[in-house]
This record gives C-alpha cells, sequence and structure tokens, in this order.
C-alpha cells in the first residue's frame, strides 16, 4: 500500500473520532452468544457502524453447531444469561441445549442485531494494512463477496467449532453412519441400534445418559476415566416464574450467587486450594459407589488423577446408564476400525451400527482456518505455532485495532462464558474511549507486557492441579504456558473492571512497514 494511501486512512479514522456523528467502522467474525452480545454492548456506548459476519446459515455458535442428544449447559441457568437481558422464564436450573438456541434467537431478535448480521459469509482472510483492516468475505451474495475495509476488527470465533478427529487406523472403512458429535446426524435413528461411541468427557457423559435407554446396546470406548459430580438439576415451578416476572431484581442475585458458589468452590480448587480439592473428590467418589453397583466397573471408572486436573463432568445421568444391562465400557485400547465395528488391542472385535465420535475440538484454532496477517505480513497461525497467545484473552502484539472475545488463555472451564465476555466487552470499549478521547489511529499491546504476562502466567501454572493434578489436560500447551487464566477468576474480574492504559501504545501515526 502506498505511503499516501496509508495517509490517508488516518485521516479516514480520525475523522470518525470527530463531532460528526460517525463512529469507527468495526467488523464483528462470529454470530454467537459473544459476536450478539459485542453488536448490544457497542451500540450502547455508541459505537453504531457495525458489520457481524457469520460463517453459517444461523446464528447460536456452539448451541447451532452443538444438537446431540442431551445436550445441556453446566452452568446455572440464571448465570448463564446476558446481564442486560434476564430470563424469568428458564425451564430448568441447568438449561437444555434447545431453550439455549431459542435464548439467543430471542435476544438477537429484541435488539435488533439481525439488521447487522451476514449469514453465510465465512471471512477467509485479514489483513491490517495500518491503521484499517481490509478483510476478505467469500459470502452468497454480492454485498457479502469481496474485500471490505474496517477501523476495528473483533473476533468472535468461540472454540468449540473445529472437531477434532481421533487418529484411528481404518476410521474411513466403517460401514455404518459414523459422525462427530458437532457433526450429530439427526436423521440416523439409533432405536434398537449397536451403537458406540468413542470419548468419556463431558459431551460423551450427556450423550450416554440420554441414548442408553432406547438403543439395543450402547458401547462405550473409554481412554481416561473422568471425574464426575452429580448434576443438582431443578425444574422450575410456574410459580416461581411468575415471581421473578414481577421482581426482576431477584434475578441479578440469583446469577451473582451462582456466580460466588463456583469461585467458592470449583474454581479455588482448580488454583491449589487442597480442602477445595478434597470436597469435590470425595462428592464424586461419594456420587460413584452410589450410582455404580458393579465394583469392577466402579474401579475402572475411578480417575487416578486429581479431580479438577481436567474439565470436571456435572452429570448424573452417566453412571445409571453405563451401569445398565444394555451398556459396556470398554477401556483396552482401541487398535483399529473395521467396517463392522471396532477392534480394541485385545484383539475383540466389538460389532456396531452407528459409531459416535466424542472426541473434543481444536481448541487452539479460534478464528481459523481464516488467514489473518498482522504488522509487517506477519501471518497469526504462524506467530502461535500450535501456542495460542493473546494479552488478558484479547490482544496480541503486532495485530493493531484487532480484538478477541473469550481468546487464548481466558478464565474458561466450568464458568459462564458469558459473564466473561461482557466484562472483556467493558475493557474493550474503555480502550476504544481512550483512542476517542487521544484522536489515536490505532492501539496495540505493548510487547514487553505481552511478554511479561506470559511469563507470570507461565511462574502461575505450576501451583494449579493442571500441573500437579497428574494428567494429561490440553489446559497447558507444548510449552508450558497455560491455555487457561492461572489464577482464581475472581483476579480476572477484578483486572477487567479498569483498563491499564500503560499496557497498549496509542498511535497518533502508524508504524510503516519494514
Amino acid at each position: 500500500m502506498s505511503e499516501v494511501s496509508m495517509e490517508n486512512n488516518i485521516a479516514d479514522l480520525n475523522s470518525c473520532w470527530a463531532k460528526d456523528g460517525r463512529t469507527p467502522r468495526i467488523a464483528i467474525v462470529g454470530a454467537g452468544l459473544s459476536g450478539i452480545g459485542a453488536v448490544i454492548a457497542l451500540r450502547k456506548a455508541g459505537y453504531t457502524d457495525l458489520t457481524v459476519y457469520e460463517k453459517c446459515a444461523q446464528i447460536g455458535g456452539t448451541w447451532r453447531d452443538n444438537h446431540y442428544p442431551g445436550l445441556s449447559c453446566d452452568v446455572p441457568s440464571y448465570w448463564y444469561s446476558y446481564s442486560f437481558e434476564p430470563n424469568p422464564d428458564w425451564t430448568y436450573r441447568f438449561s437444555y441445549g434447545p431453550e439455549i438456541f431459542k435464548y439467543i434467537e430471542h435476544v438477537a431478535k429484541k435488539y435488533d442485531v439481525m439488521s447487522v448480521v451476514n449469514l453465510n459469509s465465512p471471512v477467509t482472510e485479514l489483513t491490517y494494512l495500518g491503521p484499517k483492516w481490509q478483510l476478505e468475505i467469500e459470502g452468497d451474495t454480492p454485498k457479502t463477496h469481496g474485500t471490505q475495509i474496517f477501523d476495528f476488527v473483533i473476533s468472535a470465533t468461540g472454540i468449540l467449532h473445529h472437531p477434532a478427529y481421533p487418529d484411528i487406523a481404518g476410521i474411513d472403512s466403517f460401514h455404518g453412519p459414523m459422525f462427530h458429535t458437532v457433526r450429530w446426524d439427526d436423521s440416523v435413528s439409533l432405536e434398537g441400534k449397536k451403537v458406540g461411541i468413542i470419548g468419556t468427557g463431558s459431551t460423551s457423559a450427556q450423550i450416554v445418559g440420554e441414548i442408553t435407554k432406547k438403543v439395543g446396546h450402547m458401547t462405550v470406548f473409554q481412554r481416561t476415566p473422568h471425574w464426575i459430580a452429580p448434576l443438582p438439576q431443578k425444574k422450575y415451578s410456574a410459580g416461581w416464574k411468575a415471581l421473578l416476572r414481577t421482581c426482576p431484581w431477584i434475578h441479578p442475585l440469583l446469577s451473582n450467587f451462582y456466580k460466588r458458589l463456583m469461585l467458592k468452590s470449583f474454581a479455588k480448587a482448580t488454583v491449589g486450594d487442597v480442602e477445595e480439592q478434597r470436597k469435590i473428590e470425595q462428592t464424586c467418589l461419594q456420587t460413584l459407589a452410589e450410582q455404580v453397583p458393579d465394583q469392577e466397573l466402579r474401579a475402572r471408572l475411578t480417575p487416578d488423577y486429581k479431580a479438577t486436573c481436567k474439565r470436571l463432568i456435572f452429570c448424573s445421568d452417566f453412571y445409571p446408564a453405563i451401569s445398565r444391562d444394555n451398556a459396556e465400557l470398554i477401556s483396552e485400547g482401541i487398535e483399529c476400525i473395521e467396517p463392522g465395528g471396532v477392534r480394541t488391542k485385545d484383539g475383540r472385535l466389538h460389532e456396531l451400527d452407528v459409531l459416535v465420535l466424542a472426541t473434543g475440538f481444536k481448541v487452539s484454532e479460534f478464528i481459523l482456518p481464516a488467514k489473518v496477517y498482522g504488522e509487517n505480513k506477519v501471518e497469526l497461525s504462524e506467530l502461535w505455532d500450535g501456542a495460542p497467545r493473546a494479552h488478558r484473552a484479547m490482544t496480541i502484539p503486532g495485530f493493531p485495532n484487532f480484538w478477541m472475545l473469550e481468546g487464548p488463555t481466558g478464565p474458561v472451564g466450568n464458568l459462564s462464558l458469558i459473564s466473561i465476555t461482557e466484562v472483556q466487552l467493558g475493557y474493550m470499549i474503555q480502550c476504544l474511549d481512550n483512542m476517542k478521547a487521544e484522536k489515536a489511529a490505532s492501539i496495540s499491546v505493548r510487547q514487553e507486557t505481552f511478554e511479561s504476562f506470559n511469563k507470570a502466567m507461565a511462574e502461575a501454572v505450576v501451583s494449579t492441579t493442571w500441573a500437579t493434578g497428574g494428567c494429561d489436560s490440553w489446559y497447558i500447551d507444548k510449552t508450558g504456558i497455560p491455555n487457561l487464566y492461572p489464577w482464581h477468576p475472581s483476579r480476572f474480574y477484578k483486572e477487567m473492571e479498569q483498563a491499564d492504559f500503560s499496557e497498549y501504545e496509542f498511535a497518533q501515526e502508524i508504524r510503516k512497514p519494514a
């Protein structure tokens, strides 16, 4: 790009801060919970020139892509809600997928989010031209196909949308229906069938708990047992819902109650509280003893690592389901997949009609496979090299005016991602407001700040159960730096209350390419 064009870009951006009613042009990639929340928060703050690009034909993100049997949220409904849109009509304490998806659609409609959403519009390339971003969109209409220029980009793509497939010999040879949980095939009937599922994480636990009662035979292939805590599910009465509609001030009290409950127990155990760790393990073991009468099966379901080393599962249906006469837990390693089923290392062929892959997600890909080029044409995936990093889970040095919601090293796990997104948006808007006050053309996290933060995380992670718990978890990457926030989440909430502008470079002039 020519120097004259770059200077014109600065003038164009600075005019957005003028008193002419215009605001910066902001692109939001993704129309899930984070993207929808971003539109609403930015509008409220006065930033109204917004465009959302959604790769799929519907909004909803994770709750659109995942629709497997038994799908539910393990975060209490009153906390797993936008703070500005409490829902007095939640049916259950822990909501099921279809109701959450309906809630997302309701919020998008009520706040007119769809007026700025472009569906079927995947963003394939993002290039920083200084101080603007050039986006390449491959939509299915003239309006959503081609090149667009924006002042800021917000990545709201989430992490639970890239399925991870197992590397098993013969996986393509299976003769029957085979699909990943995030690609669930609703056209396949499971009634009376011999169904196998590979994996025993949260998703598998929900599926097994739901479908075992109707399949002919359920075979669960387990590599590693998980800690499973009972889910204290509750259905709300009509009277209770009426009370919440009449007294809406109760909702924030409930939301805060469940937040404090989770931060007091699970979160403390994760960062090394031995007593809370003991309480969680005791509860899980008691549940296992009560729900699985067979001693040999119980032994194979007992983890040999500390609870919270991996993601804690909240489910009350898995243990009863795997104890049924038509269910079998296979803890032998898998040798290969054959046309007729799965063969384990002991030589046994487990004959199946349907095979489900509950093998998780590629949690390190975020906005990928889109190519993101920052300053000096540095490409994001090459910079990360399989170990994603973002300061406060939002910004990356060398990528000015680019923000991530629920980015790398954020405090996710068993917490409300809506709550985390809202505090991130508040922080980001403070930075935008400061840019406006300083008439800055760009904002970028300082390299020294970024490196110092990563060093502190690497030092902090050694005392967490991810490092001391004796398990192999995606919570720590190949370089020893955690993929999640290694301190108590309450610290994150506190840090996000007031943006520290000293961590960022607010530039009135762009840095010329080398």
